[in-house]
């Protein structure tokens, strides 16, 4: 049953992903965002995904909400990383680093968040 909680939290992960993304796909579409900013609102878009998906682990467990948030940002940078290598033939650059280091602690901080809304709550 281990395993259902992490494939929920990648529901929660990618479907406001996906929402965002036809946000952003339209806001771009009427020129409402400039090209030079769509980058920024891919990033941001895809933070705030691992954010919520992070609250949603972190509110899932008892302890160390940090190495949950470890566990499911790793998992998604390991699923963007094969995407990203076997379709797309990207390589590692410094820049790429830094981009999956950001989701990282944006998944860290969400499960520490949430852990600890968890514990006010009660």
């Amino acid at each position: 049953m281990e395993y259902f909680k992490y494939l929920k939290v990648l529901l929660y992960i990618f479907l406001p992903m996906l929402i965002l993304n036809v946000f952003v796909s339209l806001l771009y579409y009427f020129s409402i965002i400039p090209t030079s900013g769509i980058c920024y609102f891919k990033l941001g878009m895809i933070a705030l995904s691992m954010l919520v998906g992070g609250i949603y682990i972190g509110s899932k467990t008892t302890k160390k909400g940090w190495l949950e948030g470890l566990k499911v940002g790793l998992e998604v940078i390991v699923l963007f990383f094969i995407i990203g290598y076997l379709a797309f033939d990207s390589g590692i650059g410094i820049k790429t680093l830094l981009y999956y280091f950001i989701l990282l602690m944006s998944s860290m901080l969400g499960s520490m968040i949430g852990i600890n809304y968890k514990k006010a709550q009660s």
